[in-house]
């Protein structure tokens, strides 16, 4: 079954603000939520459903992403969305992360804290052409995970409640307040067995393989999001997430400005005279260029739409190539006498007509 829109699923338009995302997810969320709708599981689905459009639309970078690629740009392990909720994540998860969207509604109950695991961050070098089509990396990640053995019991304190009442004699009578449980700060549990090796909280650091999907169009200092490759978190909570963070190779031909790429060609004083096709690398793959006769040093050729996807809006970069006529250093006595000879006849000296263009003039045609 397809996804819907997630404009359509908080019933607003494209152009909606920050505020109005968030009032139209708290709508839905409390129309939905399951105190609400005990045992209702459609709407539970739609509840989840509202929690996935909300964390991709209250988002800038992801919200750019899922306006221009749709739901691939932002779904999948290791893309703009970590997956979404609707698949891999649960109430707790939901409350844990928008609880405090939903105001006085309950939130799961009770004062006992869900436990998470805290964030990994990393960074990974893409080249052009990864970014541009995308690609999948598998790496090794050094994280906290629980210990094999590890054990845990319900904290004697609190009775594995999270909070700790105390009862107060004043002249007004008696007054019972809530603390969070000072033996295990909210949690409810507190560790049983630890093996060796492991912390206080049974975990201990170990090394996993994980594959990350780069999705296309990725831009350098762009985080992408892994959902639960993060720390483990103890005594059954939550995984933390895996922040992927992108960065840019240089490429030692192409060069980037923006979405559109610049690249140089050399080409002989024969070629340039008489005309030639080349064969140029591009982050598409190679393609066939056709150098006019009489091509100046200097020119700049524009192949349209070659360059980079925009992150902002739909369509591509184009690919600049700058002509450079190569003029050789060394010459046979054949070639030396040639040049010598035109040079003499006259026939070979510079003339121009007036018509040509300045670097400025050819910089203006570029973005006209």
């Amino acid at each position: 079954m397809s996804k819907r829109d997630y404009y359509e699923v908080l019933e607003i338009s494209k152009s909606a603000s920050a505020d109005e995302i968030k009032k139209a997810y708290r709508k839905m969320a409390i129309k939905f939520h399951p105190d609400k709708n005990p045992g209702d599981k459609e709407a539970e689905e739609k509840f989840k459903e509202a929690a996935e459009a909300y964390e991709v639309l209250s988002d800038d970078q992801k919200r750019a992403r899922y306006d221009q690629f749709g739901h691939s740009g932002v779904g999948g392990n290791g893309g703009f969305g970590g997956g979404g909720f609707g698949g891999g994540m649960n109430m707790e998860d939901i409350f844990s992360q928008f609880g405090d969207i939903f105001g006085g509604f309950g939130g799961g109950g009770g004062g006992r804290q869900q436990v998470k695991g805290s964030n990994l961050r990393i960074r990974i070098k893409l080249n052009l052409e990864e970014m541009v089509n995308g690609t999948q990396k598998t790496i090794k990640v050094k994280k906290m995970k629980v210990a094999e053995g590890a054990t845990s019991k319900t904290c004697p304190t609190c009775n594995g409640s999270g909070v700790q009442v105390k009862i107060m004699n004043t002249m007004f009578g008696q007054m019972q307040t809530q603390a969070t449980c000072s033996t295990c700060q909210g949690i409810g549990k507190v560790a049983d067995k630890i093996p060796a090796g492991a912390n206080a909280q049974g975990l201990i650091k170990d090394e996993e393989e994980i594959t990350i999907n780069i999705p296309a169009g990725a831009r350098d200092g762009i985080q992408l999001n892994v959902r639960g490759k993060g720390n483990d978190a103890p005594f059954g909570g939550i995984p933390g997430d895996l922040l992927v963070i992108v960065e840019e190779e240089v490429d030692a031909t192409i060069k980037r400005e923006g979405d559109n790429l610049h690249q140089e060609l050399y080409v002989s004083f024969a070629e340039a005279a008489l005309g030639t096709k080349r064969e140029i690398p591009t982050v598409g793959g190679k393609v066939k260029i056709t150098v006019d006769p009489g091509t100046q040093s200097g020119k700049i050729l524009r192949l349209a739409g070659k360059g980079l996807p925009s992150i902002d809006s739909y369509g591509k970069g184009d690919m600049f190539i700058h002509i450079n006529v190569w003029t050789p250093q060394k010459l046979t006595k054949e070639q030396k006498d040639f040049f010598e000879k035109q040079m003499s006849s006259g026939e070979m000296v510079a003339e121009p007509s007036g018509k040509e263009k300045t670097f400025f003039d050819k910089v203006k045609d570029l973005f006209n």
